[in-house]
């Protein structure tokens, strides 16, 4: 019996509102998958002694879409990869909340957490998205992307 491999597929989101890593996940296909890796950041309700009231999320909204899709691209050629679902919120995120879910799906464990790893770490690299961090302290504009 042969088993027929689905191509990589890849599934970005950008939502102004709710993001739903669960639902999110939901969407990817795992066929031919032996392992996901999932990758969930949330708002963290301290900052050193300041207490998080929100994160507002910046974005230059033609082109994340077109970045992610791109770092998604990359992790499934360099991991040989199955399919990734990958989605950053826009705009105001509270404490507790989702900010950014990513799933990846691969034959092996070690491939899915080495491109889990990459693609977190070069979103916040590359993506163009600018955060602000809304404190009882103040408002704070993050250096750096993401």
């Amino acid at each position: 019996m042969s088993t027929t491999v689905s191509p990589f597929e890849v599934i970005v989101d950008t939502p102004d509102g709710r993001l739903d890593p669960d639902a999110l996940l939901k969407r990817m296909p795992v066929d031919g998958a032996g392992a996901v890796v999932s990758f969930v950041g949330l708002t963290r309700g301290t900052e050193g002694d300041a207490n998080v009231l929100r994160l507002e999320f910046d974005a230059w909204k033609e082109e994340l879409p077109k970045v992610l899709h791109r770092l998604a691209n990359e992790a499934g050629t360099a991991h040989g990869l199955r399919a990734v679902a990958i989605a950053h919120r826009i705009g105001s995120v509270e404490p507790e909340e989702p900010i950014v879910a990513i799933h990846v799906g691969a034959a092996h464990r070690g491939p899915a957490f080495d491109a889990c790893r990459w693609l977190i770490d070069e979103l916040k690299q590359q993506a163009p998205l600018w955060k602000k961090e809304v404190t009882d302290h103040g408002a704070t504009w993050k250096a750096g992307l993401g």
